[in-house]
């Protein structure tokens, strides 16, 4: 799909959070610290929203249902189910540790800008 234009850059403030679609896709962007990230907005363990997930200062985003975290630059796992024990295990085998995706995103010409390019 490549790079495509999704949002005024005003309209995403400072520590905001904004879904938008693209395609198919539910795109969460992120202005963290300055810094504007664009992830996948659904958690690649239990498929929940993100959007609703505490950002830490390590900059990453936990998921508000089960509190996997990951890193917004590069999707990495920093935390995966840390449920007590056994429902940590459980959760565990429904759904292997997995990334999420991240998008590259830029600012041009005053608007917000994704690329896609796998799509």
């Amino acid at each position: 799909m490549g790079w495509t234009k999704v949002l005024a850059a005003d309209a995403l403030a400072p520590e905001g959070r904004q879904v938008v679609k693209v395609g198919t896709r539910k795109i969460l962007l992120v202005n963290h610290d300055s810094q504007l990230y664009a992830v996948d907005n659904t958690c690649p363990h239990l498929k929940m929203p993100l959007k609703n997930g505490k950002i830490t200062e390590s900059g990453a985003i936990v998921c508000p249902i089960h509190r996997s975290a990951f890193d917004l630059s590069t999707g990495e796992v920093q935390v995966w189910c840390p449920w007590p024990p056994v429902v940590g295990k459980v959760l565990s085998k429904i759904s292997p540790e997995k990334t999420l995706p991240v998008f590259p995103v830029r600012v041009e010409e005053g608007s917000i800008w994704i690329d896609l390019q796998e799509e």
